[in-house]
């Protein structure tokens, strides 16, 4: 498979992680992100587990409960605390400076030159992201901004570690998410049910809701990520990842009827420019 199809398949992860915002609202119950977080990852990566029919050898259960705590576990858990405290457009702001993280995280631990196309499109994307998601009277709380820092910098790290480690040969892709869904889950659950007790009784509503980030947000999701990020130069999906609050925006105005109002038609325009300029300058092959 060529790059543009790889990076086109990487792309619907963060493409469904923008839906979360929106399924959370409207079929969740109110409350238990931290439930919302377990039932995305562990039932998910237990079915994994089954479909893949491998579990880590060696040095690599240790290699994946550092991942799945990085990119799902840590990264919940923070953003359970940045919700708590700050305003979702916020939160989403903060999350627009990863590809700068993994930017910099990418030159010290993988040795990837930083190209001044990709460095570019980083600061212009969060620029846009910004434009997008802040309002005019968003408050900032020093908790609140530490916790959403270290949650999108505990997944950047995340991101640069599996383009370090790769994949154990004979793993396939749905085998390899299910390690870090499930070590994620598990790093949740007791977090779960020490701040948030007992879940509450599931409806249908709900229960579709679930289904729909376990599935779609969750296995399908993290299987294409986690593969595009071995196979792309590690600022692609870093870049790729705004495209979360963007979709994000988007449905809150197409089905929420949220107003769109004209600068967050420029951030949006950005943003795209970002991905496309970035995209570019990422995939372009250095020459011999």
């Amino acid at each position: 498979m060529n790059r543009t199809a790889t990076l086109l398949l990487t792309a619907l992860a963060p493409i469904s992680w923008g839906t979360t915002y929106l399924v959370t609202t409207a079929l969740l119950p109110a409350g238990h992100p931290l439930l919302a977080g377990v039932l995305r990852a562990l039932p998910a990566g237990i079915i994994a587990l089954a479909i893949g029919g491998t579990l880590p050898r060696g040095g690599w259960w240790g290699k994946a409960v550092i991942l799945g705590i990085l990119n799902i576990g840590a990264f919940f858990a923070l953003l359970f605390v940045a919700a708590e405290r700050l305003p979702g457009g916020v939160a989403a702001a903060v999350a627009g400076v990863q590809p700068l993280i993994i930017l910099a995280l990418g030159a010290l631990v993988v040795q990837e030159r930083i190209r001044p196309t990709a460095a570019t499109a980083a600061v212009v994307g969060a620029a846009g992201v910004a434009l997008i998601v802040l309002s005019p009277a968003a408050s900032l709380d020093l908790l609140g901004v530490l916790a959403a820092t270290g949650g999108v910098t505990a997944t950047a790290l995340g991101m640069v570690l599996t383009k370090r480690w790769g994949r154990p040969s004979g793993v396939g892709p749905v085998a390899y998410a299910g390690w870090q869904l499930t070590a994620g889950g598990l790093f949740l659950l007791p977090l779960t049910l020490m701040f948030e007790g007992l879940p509450p009784a599931i409806d249908g509503t709900a229960a579709l809701g679930y289904l729909w980030l376990g599935s779609v947000g969750g296995l399908l999701a993290y299987t294409l990520w986690f593969r595009g990020i071995q196979q792309l130069p590690v600022i692609a999906p870093g870049l790729l990842a705004l495209l979360s609050p963007v979709v994000a925006a988007i449905l809150g105005t197409l089905v929420a009827g949220e107003r769109f109002a004209p600068v967050q038609t420029v951030g949006l325009a950005l943003v795209l420019l970002a991905l496309v300029a970035g995209q570019l300058g990422a995939l372009r092959r250095p020459r011999a």
